[in-house]
């Protein structure tokens, strides 16, 4: 998921970012407050006024979100819990948790914290629109705020519910995960009940869509979709977390890895390396078997064509960094965070400037599918 974020800014140290599908939600939102809402609301506007109360509220719920998510990510940095940064989305805003929480209270803690801020924004922009109703501000901005205030509200009731990865869901987890001591089987139940939660939404678009709510209903059967698969992929990964926990990368690494010299001229990395083996990265190492970096394919993308037969690979080739380079003893888990993060599905494994070995996230797949077939009841 967020494969093409698009980084916008950072707060608190944490990063900001909107996935593509988010200008569909901002276009939809600004379109229903401008032509449905706010026109329905407040009679005898211009149609310039509208259209600039939708923009403002589109973005006062930008902020929204962004607020709601970042007083998940600070919780979660006062426990302990990597967040890769947040990210808004066609169905409003994630903070990308790296690591499981560590016990069930900073599990209720962080999870509860994002509908409370909600709740507390919430009664301020009440606050604002009952002092400017005082103090006459104008009826557009009385009016958005009010939008703000309302939509706040139902993004904290909305996130209640007990459908994980929902906030209820997870303050769900976080109680079973302290009665009976067992994430997995806390995880399994309160993503079941969030998968059923997504299916009733499902069956509720239906229902919508038949009675002549065809965006209210297409909304509901999109809403249902994501909280299903979302349900499942969260148990999954747990799965995934906790049969990789602990096994360092050499398990999994190739011991004889097809590397290339620095001088090789680019076309025939491309027609003796890239289309014999059909890999997207090589290791660059010298005579001496010193590790320089790697090369990859989409490295040679930018140089033109007709430029491959002079341009050597030492002139393309990324140098050795923690963006590309584990040692054998690193835990699978994390590397395997580190080729979420970076889209990279082969590494390099290095002691020193020697290299050892080559990561692939197949080679970690394949030994997951064993794990669970023999091991999941």
């Amino acid at each position: 998921m967020f494969e093409k974020r698009i980084r916008l800014f950072k707060v608190f140290g944490f990063e900001v970012g909107i996935d593509p599908s988010w200008a569909v939600l901002a276009i939809l939102i600004a379109w229903s407050l401008s032509m449905g809402l706010f026109p329905a609301r407040y009679r005898g506007l211009s149609t310039k006024t509208y259209w600039i109360m939708g923009a403002v509220g589109t973005l006062g719920l930008f902020f929204s979100i962004v607020f709601h998510e970042m007083s998940h990510s600070l919780v979660a940095r006062r426990y302990g819990i990597g967040i890769g940064g947040i990210t808004l989305f066609i169905f409003g805003g994630m903070a990308q948790m790296v690591d499981e929480p560590p016990r069930p209270k900073a599990e209720f803690v962080m999870a509860i914290a994002g509908p409370i801020s909600s709740i507390l924004l919430s009664l301020a922009f009440y606050v604002a629109v009952s002092i400017g109703l005082v103090s006459g501000v104008p009826e557009p901005v009385a009016g958005v705020l009010m939008y703000l205030a309302m939509i706040n509200g139902l993004l904290a009731a909305f996130n209640l519910l007990p459908a994980f990865p929902l906030d209820g869901g997870r303050i769900l987890r976080s109680a079973l995960w302290a009665w009976r001591k067992d994430l997995k089987w806390a995880t399994r139940v309160s993503s079941r009940i969030g998968s059923a939660f997504g299916v009733f939404l499902i069956l509720l678009g239906v229902f919508e869509f038949f009675r002549g709510n065809f965006i209210g209903g297409l909304w509901w059967f999109l809403i249902g979709m994501f909280l299903r698969g979302s349900a499942r992929s969260a148990y999954e990964q747990l799965l995934l977390r906790k049969a990789l926990e602990g096994e360092p990368v050499e398990r999994f690494m190739n011991t004889e890895p097809v590397t290339v010299n620095p001088s090789l001229p680019v076309a025939d990395l491309v027609h003796d390396y890239v289309y014999r083996y059909h890999y997207k990265m090589f290791p660059v190492v010298e005579e001496s078997g010193r590790l320089v970096g790697c090369v990859t394919t989409r490295q040679v993308k930018h140089v033109p064509r007709e430029d491959w037969s002079r341009r050597k690979v030492a002139e393309i080739s990324s140098a050795c960094s923690e963006e590309n380079v584990v040692a054998p003893e690193t835990d699978a888990m994390k590397a395997l965070s580190l080729m979420t993060r970076t889209g990279s599905s082969r590494f390099m494994v290095a002691t020193g400037n020697r290299l050892v070995g080559i990561l692939a996230l197949k080679d970690m797949l394949k030994f997951l599918s064993l794990k669970v077939e023999l091991e999941e009841t």
